[in-house]
């Protein structure tokens, strides 16, 4: 909320409030959730995705909200497609953006290293690292440039649990998010004194329709419709969560009690976790 004086000044002590955002995947899942939550909470959005038609719906639920938004196609594995997008969003916001979030990504799994083609790993490391890598290589310098160091400024990356937790069969997923999280703690010391705030978002399962659209085995897909209608939270909620923990400024967050488990265990017994998550593996393959 904000106080007299941040509403004389036309600022607030958070970043998701009143935020000049800019959403990658905007079009559903946790990208529409997060960009209909800055919605809520008085921001003005622009909705990205590869699918504009997708986007769209999503600005079109943003104004109903009484907010701005507007819909832009992105492809984030393109660097060309991404600097549009800057140059689109400042147009659209007449400022530079507060806040920039790296959602887009893609699901693939399903299969070991070594029987994976390597064009699932091209298109998985294309959306769900580069995209983050060109989303921070762009606007990191826009938001670095905004202002002053007090105003409230952030970068959220979505990466995933499977950035630490490294499930058998699931090598191209993991290595793009562990890359998200790795580039996320860089960012976050490289930006530290300047007032930009960066938070990489780990969840485990959201309900979402990543399985649907991304490449993935059969019995792999059943396995994780499975867990993301047992143990799932809304994308909603993790949305919620992810801005509010930004807010306070948190570089890390893992809005699951097994994400923040696992997140522990590997810390402390690396090997042993391994060997586990292998066992679980090939136990849940019959």
């Amino acid at each position: 909320m904000l106080g007299p004086l941040d509403k004389l000044l036309g600022t607030s002590k958070t970043t998701s409030d009143n935020a000049l955002a800019v959403v990658t995947g905007a079009g559903s899942g946790i990208g529409a959730a997060f960009a209909v939550e800055l919605g809520r909470r008085g921001g003005t959005v622009v909705c990205s995705d590869i699918d504009e038609a997708a986007a769209q719906e999503t600005a079109d639920a943003i104004t109903e909200l009484g907010a701005k938004a507007m819909a832009a196609r992105c492809d984030v594995s393109r660097i060309d497609d991404v600097s549009t997008l800057a140059e689109t969003a400042q147009s659209f916001f007449a400022a530079a953006p507060t806040l920039v979030i790296n959602n887009a990504g893609v699901g693939a799994g399903g299969a070991a290293i070594g029987d994976v083609p390597l064009d699932d790993w091209t298109w998985t490391l294309g959306v769900n690292l580069w995209g983050p890598i060109h989303g921070c290589h762009v606007f990191t310098p826009i938001l670095r440039e905004a202002g002053p160091a007090h105003a409230p400024r952030g970068i959220i990356n979505v990466a995933s649990a499977a950035a630490f937790a490294a499930a058998p069969g699931m090598g191209a997923y993991n290595v793009s998010k562990a890359g998200v999280l790795s580039l996320s703690e860089t960012l976050a010391a490289e930006l530290s004194g300047t007032g930009i705030r960066v938070t990489v978002l780990c969840p485990t399962f959201v309900k979402t329709n990543i399985v649907e659209s991304g490449r993935i085995t059969e019995e792999s897909s059943d396995l994780a419709n499975k867990l993301m209608r047992w143990t799932g939270f809304s994308a909603q909620k993790v949305a919620r969560i992810c801005l509010d923990a930004h807010d306070r400024g948190e570089l890390y967050c893992m809005p699951q009690f097994d994400a923040k488990i696992g997140w522990n265990i590997k810390r402390i017994a690396p090997q042993a976790y391994t060997r586990v998550a292998g066992l679980a593996s090939r136990a849940n393959m019959h």
